[in-house]
């Protein structure tokens, strides 16, 4: 079941969403193929640290971040990668690395990759590392407002 915080924030809202479980899977390109989800449909949550601020970043599964193109577009001075320490409690109920990319719910700002935003749906690890969560884009949209910027590359 996806993590109750995003659950309950769904089923508030009247969102349909769909739990699609998979075996266990620790990378998101292991998760695509686990569950038969191609990589560039499968969103991932990366978290950076943007001018020192915790920022939500969601790219395909297929794709790897371009700092500089996400530098240079939203006007930062300073991008890097979090470590875990830095968010594994700001994600409590969540498994290490199965964040969804709710940042709204978690005081966060979120960028998404516009290749993503092509798709009728959005499907993400919500909370586990054997179960994913799809719901339309759309929703998701409207939801969590997030900021569409083309800022990844394939692997």
């Amino acid at each position: 079941m996806p993590v109750k915080k995003l659950k309950d924030y769904l089923d508030n809202n009247k969102i349909k969403y769909v739990v699609r479980s998979h075996s266990s899977a620790y990378t998101a390109l292991e998760v695509a193929a686990s569950a038969h989800v191609p990589g560039k449909e499968l969103a991932k949550t990366v978290i950076v640290k943007i001018d020192n601020k915790m920022t939500m970043v969601v790219l395909p599964a297929s794709h790897k971040i371009d700092f500089d193109l996400l530098k240079n577009a939203i006007g930062a001075t300073q991008i890097e990668l979090a470590t875990e320490d830095e968010f594994t409690r700001l994600f409590a109920n969540c498994e290490v690395g199965t964040m969804p990319p709710f940042g709204n719910l978690y005081n966060m700002d979120v960028y998404i990759a516009a290749l993503l935003t092509q798709g009728t749906d959005i499907t993400f690890a919500a909370g586990s590392h054997s179960e994913l969560l799809t719901l339309t884009y759309k929703d998701f949209e409207k939801l969590v407002q997030p900021i569409v910027i083309a800022f990844s590359e394939p692997r």
